[in-house]
């Protein structure tokens, strides 16, 4: 394994993300060695004194650290597949987004040409980086992720999630699934205050209001959940599919696309269908389970 005792740090991979990164790493006193396809990129970061690799042997060869931030899995086989001989004792930090199962099958693949590879999921924008109340989901081999724990929290906090490498992935994935699926609500919202004159400004209070009260209720529901509990004391489904056939319909009436919460009032008729009418909406966990 690479030792962790030098603080350098090669990073592949110059959008605004691996930028925020390497300039933690230079305000944090490592050495840096940058690479990225379009060479332009790395000049800011060479006028702070991090050394601009010639190609992506010459940036492998510089640091047993490798952090990988790219667009997804496919772009790192395009860049590190025709340097694969020089990877053998690297330990790759691939903070790239794509699926669990990739993940695995990068792991593996690390490990065939003699890397080590750590998953990673960060969970903030590029502001967020050098923050340490941000966060970073990572899985991977223990000892790999401690020994470099030190250089990760550079970045951001951390929160190992296992030796699964694609442990971090589907963390990460699914509160993607939770945070788009909530901002496009927002969005829908406020397409309809706006064709009814109603300003995103005076909306604001409102939104935040309601997006505040989640977290009391996913702490109500989730201890149900794990217990197998979908009793319809607090809500029955047969009531939602009423209250979302209202939000289509003042959809419909403001002019605004409808095919969100049509979408939502489809899976709760579904689980109304399959005799789930008077059990909490939370009985749609067998919905999505079934597909």
């Amino acid at each position: 394994m690479v030792s962790a005792d030098k603080r350098a740090v090669t990073v592949i991979g110059l959008g605004p993300m691996g930028q925020a990164m390497a300039g933690a790493y230079l305000d944090a006193g490592y050495e840096v060695t940058v690479w990225n396809r379009t060479a332009a990129k790395a000049d800011a970061l060479a006028a702070r004194g991090a050394h601009r690799a010639a190609g992506v042997e010459e940036a492998l060869a510089a640091n047993g650290l490798v952090v990988l931030s790219l667009t997804d899995y496919d772009a790192m086989y395009a860049l590190l597949e025709p340097a694969a001989g020089s990877l053998a004792g690297r330990v790759l930090v691939n903070l790239s987004s794509d699926t669990p199962e990739r993940a695995r099958e990068a792991a593996a693949w690390a490990a065939r040409h003699g890397a080590e590879h750590l998953t990673g999921g960060v969970q903030v924008p590029p502001s967020g980086i050098g923050k340490p109340e941000s966060s970073t989901f990572y899985s991977g081999p223990k000892e790999v992720f401690e020994a470099h724990e030190a250089a990760l929290k550079v970045l951001t906090g951390t929160d190992y999630r296992g030796t699964d490498p694609g442990r971090a992935a589907l963390f990460y994935q699914i509160q993607m699934d939770m945070f788009w699926t909530a901002m496009l609500s927002y969005l829908h919202a406020t397409a309809i205050t706006a064709a009814n004159g109603i300003t995103a400004q005076e909306f604001l209070p409102y939104a935040q209001s309601t997006m505040a009260s989640i977290p009391g209720f996913l702490a109500f529901y989730a201890p149900r959940i794990d217990a197998g509990r979908h009793d319809g004391d607090v809500d029955k489904l047969a009531m939602g599919v009423a209250s979302i056939d209202h939000v289509v319909h003042t959809a419909e009436g403001s002019g605004v696309d409808a095919a969100l919460p049509a979408a939502v009032r489809e899976v709760f008729r579904r689980g109304v269908e399959r005799g789930h009418g008077d059990d909490s909406f939370t009985r749609l966990l067998e919905v999505f389970k079934a597909g």
